[in-house]
C-alpha cells in the first residue's frame, strides 16, 4: 500500500488497543467523524504528554462530535503498566508490530537532527518538553522505531479521509487546540 491520501478510504486494520484485542477499527469510529493521532510509543515522554494532554480535554472532542484514537507502537501491558491505572477516555491502538506505520509508509529520521529541523520544530518541540518537565515525566522502556515521525489521519463517519498528514519531524502534527479547530 502506498501513502494514503484525502478521499481514499482509511483501512480496515484488525488491531488491539490497550484493553481491547483484535477489533476492526471501523468498530473503533462507531460511525463518527474521527481524528487519528499516531505517536510514537507510550515510554516516550512526549508522546505520553501529548497522551495526557488529549485525556484532559477529550471532553471538548466528546462535544463537538468527534472521537480521537491514538495510535502507538507500543504493546498494551507497557500501556497498562505506564499508565499506572489511569483509564483513557478515547482509544490507543497498539501497533507493536508496526503494521499500520509500515502500510501507511510513515516518514522516519535517519539522523538526530532530522527529528527537529527548523526553528518551528524546535520551537514545537520546546513547547512538549515544558509540557513533560511540568509533569515530571521521565523516559520509559523503548518500543518501535525511535526515530518514527507522527502522522495525523481525519476521516468521516463511513472512514473516508478528510485529511492526511504525514509528519516531517518528530512535533509536526496538530496540537489539541489545533485539532479542536478543525472541527466545523
Amino acid at each position: 500500500m502506498a501513502k494514503l491520501k484525502a478521499g481514499e478510504k482509511f483501512p480496515d486494520f484488525t488491531v488491539n488497543t490497550n484493553v481491547l484485542s483484535q477489533v476492526k477499527i471501523s468498530q473503533l469510529v462507531d460511525n463518527k467523524p474521527t481524528f487519528f493521532w499516531c505517536l510514537r510509543y507510550i515510554g516516550c515522554t512526549i508522546c505520553r504528554w501529548d497522551v495526557h494532554t488529549l485525556a484532559q480535554r477529550y471532553d471538548e472532542f466528546v462535544q463537538k462530535g468527534v472521537n480521537v484514537i491514538v495510535v502507538m507502537q507500543s504493546k498494551p501491558e507497557i500501556v497498562q503498566r505506564d499508565l499506572n491505572g489511569q483509564v483513557l477516555p478515547f482509544h490507543l491502538i497498539c501497533d507493536e508490530n508496526e503494521e499500520i506505520y509500515k502500510t501507511l509508509e510513515f516518514n522516519s529520521a535517519t539522523t538526530k537532527e532530522e527529528f527537529a529541523p527548523t526553528d518551528d520544530a524546535k520551537a514545537r518541540l520546546a513547547v512538549k518538553r515544558a509540557g513533560v518537565q511540568a509533569e515530571g515525566f521521565v523516559h520509559g522502556d523503548y518500543e518501535g522505531n525511535e526515530m518514527q515521525f507522527p502522522g495525523f489521519f481525519a476521516v468521516d463517519k463511513d472512514m473516508n479521509l478528510t485529511e492526511v498528514h504525514y509528519g516531517e519531524h518528530i512535533a509536526d502534527i496538530p496540537t489539541v487546540d489545533e485539532m479542536l479547530s478543525k472541527i466545523i
